[in-house]
């Protein structure tokens, strides 16, 4: 049919569909969107949001410039990972300005060109792109034109305009409130997630497919590097922790280089960053085929367990405490049926503190731009007994669009175990029986969450369970 042939009625119902390819210049972070979004957060129809980059910066004594790493506030209204880079954003107007770092000769020879304006506008979502040069000017005109009655928004007062003149600054209301804008991710944020996540799960499934061949944890954190960069993500979200046998009850162990000879368990807590964007992935497996003993074999369970139940239960409208007080009470009573712990009802020992000896830690966290990201309330305020804890009606309730981890663990950590029988809490603990478990370390498994309308969506891909253990004896 010729298109002068066809005729369409206002009654016709009509699918249009619009594809944009992940290179295509269209799909750039949605900078303006996240301002706007601060903007309505702050509850203001005027004012200057004043943003400064991570500048380039040298250690201390040398001629050589630090890793460089975006500062997440500025990337969140920018999408900009580059250095020395500027950005306002006028409530008003409505106008986002981005500028980036004046043209050196001698840093394009030696590193390369800086961001042009022309490349700027390319690649990122603003209203106007100026170099350096152009931005005292156009804050000295704003100020004399707006600041009298509008403040200028900062983070920090070490972030201040280099203006001689006294300006109406605010450097209250800003954190609060980016912090309350983040909480939410958008669909962008999600699939930066979700991209962070997958090669995560790929350095995880590298790691179990070799470790057989591997003799210090060293090669551990060594493997998982050369995937995550081999994949496009050159960035982890944090240190690797790569903790065999006692090393694994240290929460935060970073050291990874110790041999793994002799040992029954690692814990590998690592996730690859994309795009600024973190992943947080944790998973515990045995050094053999299988189970080393019925000690490991046992934590391992309990700790599945835990995290099955607690996953079941996310979605919007759930307090985080909740699920946090769940994974405890869970935790109590297969501690009890192991020997572990002794007497008393679950209440009295979850009153006690006891259950904190084993598992210390939140339940998780946001996700997102930082590994441990920012909101408007925390999610998981973590007290050491019950009733030191935050009351529950002041906990903040799960929302669609949130992301966050759920990482129960159980740890037997040799100087926990030894303080905890100075305590009162020590009549309720058999130690005899929990020091059988401390060459085990502990048992930590942690995935990423994404709230959804009706419940959550799983964005870890890394094996656990019975996949894991099939990848161990070859089986896939």
């Amino acid at each position: 049919m010729r298109a002068s042939e066809l005729t369409v009625s206002p009654d016709d119902s009509c699918d249009i569909r619009i594809t944009v390819g992940t290179d295509s210049e269209c799909d750039k972070y949605p900078a303006k969107q996240h301002a706007r979004r601060v903007a309505a957060k702050l509850g203001v129809r005027d004012g200057l949001i004043y943003l400064v980059g991570k500048a380039t910066i040298n250690w201390g004594d040398s001629d050589q410039s630090r890793p460089f790493r975006q500062r997440r506030y500025f990337y969140y209204l920018s999408g900009v990972d580059e250095a020395d880079c500027y950005l306002t954003y006028d409530i008003c107007n409505d106008i986002l300005t981005l500028y980036v770092p004046d043209f050196s000769l001698q840093h394009a020879i030696w590193m390369g060109p800086t961001l042009t304006v022309h490349e700027a506008y390319r690649r990122y979502d603003a209203d106007r792109f100026k170099y350096f040069a152009a931005l005292k000017g156009d804050l000295r005109s704003w100020a004399d034109q707006y600041n009298k009655n509008s403040p200028i928004y900062i983070l920090h007062t070490s972030q201040n305009p280099d203006l001689s003149e006294d300006l109406h600054l605010d450097d209250k209301s800003l954190i609060p409130a980016m912090d309350a804008a983040r909480e939410i991710k958008d669909e962008y944020e999600i699939r930066m997630i979700r991209q962070a996540s997958k090669i995560s799960g790929l350095a995880h499934r590298r790691i179990l497919e070799n470790i057989h061949h591997m003799s210090n944890e060293s090669e551990i954190e060594g493997l998982f590097l050369d995937t995550c960069v081999s994949h496009g993500a050159k960035s982890q979200a944090y240190e690797i922790i790569a903790g065999s046998g006692p090393n694994a009850a240290v929460l935060h162990y970073v050291k990874n280089d110790e041999p793994l000879s002799g040992r029954q368990l690692v814990c590998l807590d690592a996730g690859a960053e994309w795009d600024c964007y973190a992943s947080d992935v944790t998973r515990t497996f045995p050094l053999g085929t299988d189970w080393p003993s019925k000690y490991a074999k046992g934590i391992y369970a309990l700790v599945k367990e835990m995290q099955e139940a607690c996953i079941a239960g996310v979605k919007p409208g759930v307090r985080f405490r909740n699920l946090h007080e769940l994974a405890h009470a869970i935790a109590i009573k297969g501690l009890q049926r192991l020997g572990i712990l002794k007497d008393g009802s679950v209440e009295e020992l979850r009153r006690s503190g006891a259950s904190t000896i084993f598992f210390p830690h939140g339940l998780g966290h946001h996700l997102g731009l930082e590994c441990h990201d920012v909101s408007a309330q925390p999610i998981n305020a973590n007290g050491r007994v019950l009733r030191e804890f935050v009351p529950q009606m002041s906990t903040p309730l799960l929302q669609e669009g949130m992301v966050l981890t759920i990482e129960p663990g159980v740890y037997f950590n040799k100087l926990a175990l030894e303080n905890a029988k100075t305590l009162p809490l020590a009549k309720y603990i058999n130690f005899d029986e929990a020091e059988k478990y401390i060459p085990i370390g502990g048992v930590r498994i942690e995935d990423d969450l994404l709230v959804t309308s009706e419940g959550y969506e799983n964005l870890t891909t890394a094996p656990k369970g019975e996949e894991m253990l099939a990848i161990l004896r070859g089986q896939r």
